[in-house]
């Protein structure tokens, strides 16, 4: 199948070709994604009507965009994903609506795919030559502005929350501890950045909820932390790099603490990691090493593929597609959504039954 993805649950617009006779990474036959930072940056956030109606904009000349990159013509698709949720419930209608048109316009079945299944799914795109793509039992870790859990993967569709944050998410920690030092919208990536300059030691924050036993997480207090240090510090350029240096690595040492423990309470030693902080090179480098101690390794997609896209609703979409589940006709969006809902991809092959979304 060639299944046209559809992202929209924010202030990303992605679209995406995936061709399931091409597995892998060269499976993904195009994608584009137009980011809406400039449009929110004077706000510094997101505003929910401003990013529905930039959707709007974009949306169909990207779909044209992506068919003519991967050679295909609008008919050749044989079906569409799209984001359902969890996510913005304007953005969400808009690439829902225009999904659900384009199917019935070509008579072709639509899926409406969970933002977190994308992410949790779009390593397995990756191709490793030694190893080949993670399969089945593995643990995940979706870590991005709006979500950190850890979640025990036993199959496609089949997921258990094995932990979860308390109250910010890890990437929201890094935007928030980025604003409070004056840093520009989006702050997350502006931090980790001038965290590469800064001096390691000299600043060291907790490590939240990591002397207890559990699999939950809270950055809420590391991010006082953080500002009372820098209240009181002399604000020079030098300590603001090492302030959000120690910040980081507190985030970076939490992550991986929380991910060998969940290591250990799903019996694996495979860790899947992606969304938006799947992306910094510090955390990378230190569950890779974790995993390789234990024998076994971490998996990333491309850094492009970390944040929000449609190639991870493409590929997704087509796993259920091609398991012979359907959205019906109705344009259907859930704001909050609990993974654990979604059926599993080898039940419904073997039964036939359709994917109904609440």
């Amino acid at each position: 199948m060639k299944v046209l993805g559809i992202e929209s649950s924010c202030d990303e617009t992605g679209v995406a070709v995936y061709d399931t006779a091409r597995p892998g990474a060269d499976g993904l036959r195009a994608h584009a994604v137009y980011s809406q930072i400039a449009l929110h940056a004077e706000y510094g956030g997101v505003v929910p009507e401003l990013a529905s109606r930039d959707h709007v904009r974009k949306l169909l000349p990207l779909v044209r965009q992506t068919l003519d990159e991967a050679g295909l013509r609008i008919d050749e698709i044989d079906g569409v994903a799209y984001t359902a949720g969890p996510g913005l419930v304007g953005a969400l209608l808009v690439g829902a609506g225009v999904a659900r048109s384009l199917a019935w316009a070509l008579d072709v079945p639509a899926i409406g795919v969970h933002h977190m299944e994308g992410h949790l799914l779009a390593p397995l795109m990756e191709d490793d030559p030694v190893h080949g793509r993670p399969e089945p039992p593995f643990v995940a870790l979706l870590v991005s502005g709006g979500h950190t859990q850890l979640i025990a993967v036993d199959g496609i569709g089949r997921y258990r929350l094995l932990g979860e944050t308390l109250d910010d998410a890890a990437g929201e920690a890094f935007d928030k501890t980025a604003k409070l030092m004056g840093l520009p919208y989006p702050g997350g990536p502006q931090l980790a950045a001038l965290a590469e300059q800064g001096t390691p030691g000299r600043f060291r924050f907790a490590r939240p909820m990591t002397d207890r036993p559990g699999l939950d997480f809270s950055f809420s207090g590391l991010k006082t932390q953080v500002l009372l240090a820098w209240r009181q510090s002399d604000q020079s350029a030098q300590t603001k790099a090492d302030i959000a240096r120690g910040f980081e690595d507190a985030v970076v040492d939490t992550l991986a603490i929380k991910c060998e423990r969940a290591l250990d309470a799903a019996g694996c030693d495979v860790i899947v990691v992606s969304g938006g902080v799947g992306a910094n090179k510090r955390l990378r480098a230190r569950l890779q090493a974790m995993a390789a101690q234990r024998g076994g390794r971490a998996c990333f997609p491309r850094p492009s593929l970390c944040t929000d896209n449609g190639a991870m609703i493409a590929f997704a979409g087509a796993l259920r597609l091609q398991a012979g589940q359907r959205s019906d006709a109705a344009v259907h969006v859930v704001p909050r959504w609990d993974m654990a809902s979604l059926p599993a991809v080898a039940a419904d092959r073997e039964s036939g039954a359709g994917n109904r979304e609440s």
